[in-house]
Protein backbone atom coordinates (compact mmCIF):
# COMPACT_ATOMS: atom_id res chain seq x y z
CA UNK A 1 0.00 0.00 0.00
CA UNK A 2 1.60 3.47 -0.78
CA UNK A 3 2.32 5.67 2.09
CA UNK A 4 0.39 8.90 1.88
CA UNK A 5 1.52 12.17 3.54
CA UNK A 6 0.67 15.82 3.92
CA UNK A 7 3.27 17.13 2.10
CA UNK A 8 4.67 20.43 3.55
CA UNK A 9 5.93 21.63 0.05
CA UNK A 10 3.17 20.62 -2.30
CA UNK A 11 0.17 21.61 0.44
CA UNK A 12 -1.41 18.63 -0.61
CA UNK A 13 -1.61 14.89 0.77
CA UNK A 14 0.70 13.13 -1.58
CA UNK A 15 2.58 9.76 -2.36
CA UNK A 16 5.48 9.47 0.48
CA UNK A 17 8.90 8.58 0.47
CA UNK A 18 9.99 5.03 0.64
CA UNK A 19 12.39 5.84 3.12
CA UNK A 20 14.33 8.44 4.60
CA UNK A 21 16.57 9.68 2.12
CA UNK A 22 19.76 10.20 5.13
CA UNK A 23 19.96 8.70 8.40
CA UNK A 24 19.43 11.19 11.56
CA UNK A 25 16.57 13.76 12.53
CA UNK A 26 16.32 15.72 8.96
CA UNK A 27 16.35 12.67 7.46
CA UNK A 28 13.51 11.29 9.88
CA UNK A 29 11.66 14.91 9.09
CA UNK A 30 11.90 14.90 5.27
CA UNK A 31 10.21 11.34 5.13
CA UNK A 32 7.45 12.29 7.53
CA UNK A 33 6.45 15.70 5.79
CA UNK A 34 7.76 15.50 2.29
CA UNK A 35 6.62 13.97 -0.70
CA UNK A 36 8.00 12.15 -3.46
CA UNK A 37 7.52 14.39 -5.83
CA UNK A 38 8.76 17.56 -3.95
CA UNK A 39 11.97 15.30 -3.20
CA UNK A 40 12.17 14.72 -6.73
CA UNK A 41 11.49 18.44 -7.31
CA UNK A 42 14.34 19.40 -4.77
CA UNK A 43 17.05 16.58 -6.25
CA UNK A 44 16.27 18.67 -9.43
CA UNK A 45 16.70 22.07 -7.72
CA UNK A 46 20.23 20.50 -6.07
CA UNK A 47 21.59 19.59 -9.66
CA UNK A 48 21.34 23.10 -10.68
CA UNK A 49 22.60 24.79 -7.23
CA UNK A 50 25.77 22.71 -7.80
CA UNK A 51 26.41 23.12 -11.31
CA UNK A 52 25.33 26.85 -11.39
CA UNK A 53 27.51 27.70 -8.23
CA UNK A 54 30.45 24.92 -9.18
CA UNK A 55 30.15 23.51 -5.60
CA UNK A 56 32.30 20.01 -5.13
CA UNK A 57 29.63 17.49 -3.33
CA UNK A 58 32.89 16.36 -0.62
CA UNK A 59 33.68 20.32 0.50
CA UNK A 60 32.12 20.97 3.96
CA UNK A 61 31.04 24.31 2.60
CA UNK A 62 29.00 22.78 -0.11
CA UNK A 63 27.16 20.80 1.93
CA UNK A 64 26.25 23.65 4.38
CA UNK A 65 25.02 25.69 1.22
CA UNK A 66 22.93 22.68 0.51
CA UNK A 67 21.47 22.09 3.67
CA UNK A 68 20.29 25.72 3.77
CA UNK A 69 18.79 25.63 0.11
CA UNK A 70 17.17 22.32 1.38
CA UNK A 71 15.82 23.84 4.16
CA UNK A 72 14.13 26.72 2.42
CA UNK A 73 13.53 24.99 -0.46
CA UNK A 74 11.06 22.50 1.45
CA UNK A 75 10.11 24.05 4.34
CA UNK A 76 10.70 27.25 5.30
CA UNK A 77 9.81 29.39 1.68
CA UNK A 78 12.40 31.94 0.79
CA UNK A 79 14.30 29.95 -1.91
CA UNK A 80 15.55 31.53 -5.07
CA UNK A 81 17.10 30.21 -8.36
CA UNK A 82 20.80 30.67 -8.23
CA UNK A 83 22.33 34.25 -9.29
CA UNK A 84 22.83 34.17 -13.37
CA UNK A 85 20.87 31.16 -14.13
CA UNK A 86 19.19 31.33 -17.49
CA UNK A 87 17.03 27.90 -18.22
CA UNK A 88 17.85 25.75 -21.03
CA UNK A 89 15.95 26.48 -23.99
CA UNK A 90 13.98 23.65 -25.17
Amino acid sequence: MTRMVQCVKLGVEAEGLDSPPFPGPKGQRIFEQVSKQAWKDWLAMQTMIINEQRLSSFDPYAKKVLEIEREKFLFAGGFQVPNGYVPRKE
